[in-house]
């Protein structure tokens, strides 16, 4: 009896020695430095999906403001479900009206700004990352790695720093894939060490003399915990959620479900038997959480209805099935061909090179000579199939062999790779030797050729940092960063304006402006007065978003504008205050047409910097100069200042500019005016 007591201990209480006892106090600072940016907060605008597929849809269900729900969040076609922002936004938004309700009451304060609004999805984001880190470490604890190496790697890029602060659904896509990185790699390590033992007691059983050893040997095997269906139903919800937050989550739970599914494949006490086993439990555990989530999408896009459940009125189209739409919509051109259509390889030319630098060269390198490999039938110079290597190059290449299929491509989709691609290659950068592609490493020892190098940092590790430092400062504060500023600049004039005051707002070459940041009253919603009198609130606040229209369009239009808002307000004694919002690069355009037209008169109100409209550069001067410096024999000091000159004009075009506009009263105008 002690004899199965030991070796049910054996397993039970595995844990793999922790061979590296070194502090991880750069990991600590990175992990600050994530919370601090989410604090300040970081003004740059990543994708406009960060605010309109989140706070936009969830705003109107908290507050009583107007709200412009996304195409995607349509009840007569939903592509997309509206559980998983009622989670990671409406958490936020349900506290914040609750605490602004006391210091609105006791400090004559509301929290419902810009700022607070932006914050605290954020701050609840940034928490859920740590998840992912948790999930990276564990992994390496389990297979004694180094995770120190990892972890400061991790933390330190910008993807970790930027994209899994915003609110993005890809960013809910990264923590489930860490998730099931992390139970698909714990349930093979456990497996594996029930295995052996099941193993070595079944040879044992067989080599026996006698009965009383067979009994032995075989109530030995038969104290073995089991393994098979270990952390089943953590998976199947998790992969389950993730389809329903972005059913390109196939691509990510793939590699983990399959590496899941084949543990101990080939070993005596594991056959077919087992792996279908556990195939159909996978799929009856799944069914639950995707009911619910079926249910809860149905009701809160109108579907179905309590009335309907009472009297029995429910058919197929009482419930909606998002998932399946979103496949309907993707899976047409002509519906991608709107959102923008790229070549099948720019993934791996492109995106990989732009999110990972120097280790996606590195993952799409190795990957390489594993395929050169394998058509030389070098088998034995690839990683084994149920070793974490291999499921950590499969968790890396095959989601971005698979999203390459669809011809739109943008990087944050394959953001969840980061994980895997760490976990492999981020010893690279130490210039020491990586995971081990043979055999799990389990003993103290094994890191005795894994020391960290005597210098301080490697050309790899500068060229990291270095990349990673000035991406996080882009994507982080400069990529269309004045439009943020804008908006809490706007949303302090609406608070302070007059009642009666409408203004409107033109915006060009810019990212949609998030309006339930503005917190606009609800004008769709009917009120009931004190005297049972029905009314709605007027309007007042008017945007008009001109995306990539040329700037002399753009100026007509507002002529036009301008013209109907002095016959529809100034009339009727109405202020109205017009403003056009555009980057610094357009502004000597709209100087000079200006000039030429005289349509109306213009003030600069603000400026917000720093802002980069990628589409607008102003590197065309600066390009000219240098062609025409190498068109010449000798280089003069004059030459060279004016070259200065236009770097300096340069970065001072990266701003937003508000102007204000107003209406030119013409001599015969005045006249008849007066």
């Amino acid at each position: 009896m002690s004899s199965k007591n030991e070796y049910r201990r054996s397993i039970d209480e595995y844990k793999p020695a922790d061979p590296i006892k070194r502090k991880i106090g750069p990991y600590w600072f990175l992990a600050a430095l994530r919370i601090i940016l989410t604090l300040i907060p970081q003004t740059g605008y990543v994708h406009p999906d960060e605010y309109f597929q989140s706070i936009e849809v969830v705003s109107g269900d908290y507050f009583d403001i107007d709200v412009h729900k996304p195409w995607e969040f349509n009840s007569t076609f939903p592509i997309r479900t509206a559980l998983i922002p009622q989670i990671t936004i409406g958490i936020p938004y349900s506290i914040l009206t609750k605490v602004s309700q006391y210091t609105l009451f006791y400090f004559g304060v509301s929290l419902k700004t810009p700022y607070f609004l932006v914050l605290l999805p954020r701050l609840l984001m940034c928490g859920m990352s740590f998840v992912s880190d948790y999930c990276l470490y564990k992994i390496c604890y389990m297979y004694g790695q180094n995770y120190k190496i990892r972890l400061i790697t991790y933390a330190s890029s910008y993807i970790m720093l930027v994209y899994a602060t915003r609110t993005l659904s890809n960013v809910v896509e990264l923590i489930l894939t860490a998730l099931l990185l992390y139970y698909a790699s714990y349930c093979m390590v456990y497996s594996e060490k029930v295995v052996v033992q099941s193993d070595y007691l079944s040879d044992k059983y067989d080599k026996a003399q006698t009965g009383v050893e067979r009994v032995k040997y075989y109530k030995l095997k038969a104290s073995l915990p089991p393994h098979s269906l270990n952390h089943c139903f953590k998976i199947a919800t998790i992969t389950v959620i993730g389809i329903f937050n972005r059913p390109t989550f196939i691509a990510f739970a793939f590699a983990p479900i399959f590496f899941w599914l084949q543990r101990g494949l080939g070993s005596r006490s594991v056959g077919f038997v087992d792996f279908h086993t556990r195939i159909f439990t996978f799929l009856a555990c799944g069914v639950p959480v995707a009911v619910f989530f079926i249910l809860v999408d149905s009701f809160y896009f109108g579907y179905l209805t309590m009335a309907e459940i009472g009297s029995l009125d429910i058919s197929m189209n009482s419930f909606v099935v998002t998932p399946l739409n979103f496949l309907k919509y993707n899976a047409n051109n002509k519906n991608l061909r709107n959102h923008g259509l790229h070549p099948h390889y720019v993934h791996f030319i492109v995106n990989v090179p732009l999110l990972f630098n120097v280790l996606g060269i590195i993952g799409l390198f190795t990957f390489g000579k594993m395929l050169h490999s394998g058509l030389k039938a070098r088998w034995l110079e690839l990683p084994r199939i149920q070793s974490v290597v291999g499921l950590m190059t499969a968790s890396f290449i095959t989601p971005i062999l698979m999203l390459s299929i669809f011809p739109h491509q943008e990087p944050r989709f394959i953001i969840p790779t980061v994980l895997p691609l760490v976990f492999l290659y981020a010893p690279n950068l130490n210039q020491i030797s990586g995971v081990d592609t043979v055999a799990r490493i389990v003993e103290n020892n094994a890191y005795n050729n894994s020391s960290v190098p005597k210098k301080k940092f490697t050309k790899l590790q500068v060229f990291w940092f270095t990349c990673n430092i000035a991406l996080a400062f882009f994507y982080g504060f400069a990529h269309q960063g004045g439009v943020l500023p804008l908006t809490s600049h706007l949303a302090t004039e609406l608070k302070a304006k007059p009642e009666l005051t409408h203004i409107h707002l033109f915006t060009s070459h810019t990212y949609s402006l998030p309006t339930a940041l503005l917190q606009l009253r609800n004008t769709k919603k009917t009120y009931l007065s004190s005297g049972n009198h029905k009314y709605k609130l007027v309007k007042d606040f008017h945007l008009y978003e001109q995306g990539s229209k040329s700037i002399s369009n753009v100026c007509n239009i507002i002529a036009l504008k301008l013209h109907e808002c002095e016959q529809k307000y100034v009339i009727k004694r109405v202020p109205y205050r017009l403003y056009y919002a555009l980057p610094a690069t357009d502004m000597e355009e709209f100087i000079s047409i200006q000039n030429n037209t005289n349509l109306f008169n213009y003030h600069i109100v603000n400026r917000f910097h720093p802002h980069v409209t990628v589409e607008k550069l102003p590197f065309s001067s600066i390009s000219n100069d240098i062609m025409h410096l190498t068109n010449v024999n000798t280089v003069s000091v004059r030459l060279f200042i004016e070259i200065m000159d236009d770097v300096l004009n340069a970065f001072q075009q990266f701003q937003l500019f508000l102007i204000r506009i107003e209406y030119v009263m013409h001599e015969k105008q005045k006249s008849k005016h007066f």
